[in-house]
């Protein structure tokens, strides 16, 4: 005779077994076709970067640029991958290949940029049936090619552009990308936009660059201007933050870089306006 413990099992049983089949219900919402870009944006891989996509509209941007998933695309400066996690899925299910041009390490390397391109390259090098064959370059002052000469299909540049200035390395970026990409190959550009009428900062401290500026670094290294969009365009943004653009989400300082946070700083009103104003540029390699 089975003891109560056993009943309470085998009851448990069933149930698990009439629940899975209530979920394999084939009349239940299928989600996207694996393999396609809302796939990879809705992945559960994205779980924790997912509630910024009512800012930055990785849908929309990526679609804006051209993106295929048979293309070859260089990423400037992924940080801690946040499209990284979209477009690596994506290539790899389509056959194309991602590289990854993050900060230059070595003798002298800011520690903070090494230990985050240390856990970019263990994150994406550790999980290939997800990710693919990622590849890993470095940007820099004294860096080489970040891919191989005219390969890439698209190089992206996702809100580096003020660094870069503030680096001295801006036409660097431009120049390399050039190289990278294939003629009528893409650059895709979105960066945080200062007002036309603002005087530029050579240095872009407060981590705004006009967009006419933008325009010109591109010109100047060889690309035709193909469109704007207003995808990332924010009107609440004021610009005029006492603490630059990482005033506002998602970084929300509350005191200059390098100090120490103030907890009296009422960060509320930057949480309103929510992420920047930014443009969003696309050019190409001449054929």
């Amino acid at each position: 005779m089975l003891s109560g413990v056993g009943l309470v099992l085998i009851a448990g049983v069933a149930a698990c077994g009439r629940k899975e089949e209530k979920t394999a219900d084939p009349e239940a919402p299928a989600g996207p076709p694996e393999g396609s870009l809302e796939w990879a944006i809705q992945g559960p891989w994205r779980a924790a970067d997912r509630p910024r996509d009512i800012y930055r509209h990785p849908l929309e941007t990526l679609r804006f640029f051209g993106l295929q998933p048979s293309m070859h695309v260089v990423e400037f400066w992924p940080g801690s991958g946040w499209y990284t996690e979209i477009l690596a899925p994506y290539l790899a299910k389509g056959d194309g290949e991602y590289y990854g041009a993050g900060f230059a390490t070595g003798p002298g390397t800011d520690p903070a940029q090494a230990a985050l391109m240390a856990n970019f390259e263990r994150r994406f090098g550790s999980d290939r049936r997800l990710y693919g064959d990622v590849k890993f370059s470095a940007f820099g002052s004294g860096t080489g090619p970040v891919a191989p000469a005219g390969t890439a299909d698209m190089a992206l540049f996702m809100r580096n552009i003020h660094a870069w200035m503030a680096a001295g390395i801006a036409e660097k970026a431009f120049a390399d990308a050039y190289a990278a990409v294939k003629p009528g190959g893409v650059l895709g550009v979105e960066q945080h936009r200062l007002a036309p009428d603002e005087d530029q900062d050579p240095a872009a401290s407060n981590g705004y660059v006009q967009e006419a500026f933008v325009k010109q670094l591109a010109a100047e290294a060889g690309f035709i201007f193909v469109a704007a969009s207003e995808i990332n365009a924010n009107p609440e943004d004021t610009k005029d933050h006492p603490f630059g653009v990482e005033t506002l989400p998602p970084r929300l300082l509350t005191a200059a870089q390098g100090e120490a946070p103030d907890p009296a700083f009422d960060s509320a009103k930057y949480r309103a306006i929510g992420e920047s104003d930014r443009m969003t540029l696309k050019f190409r390699k001449p054929e």
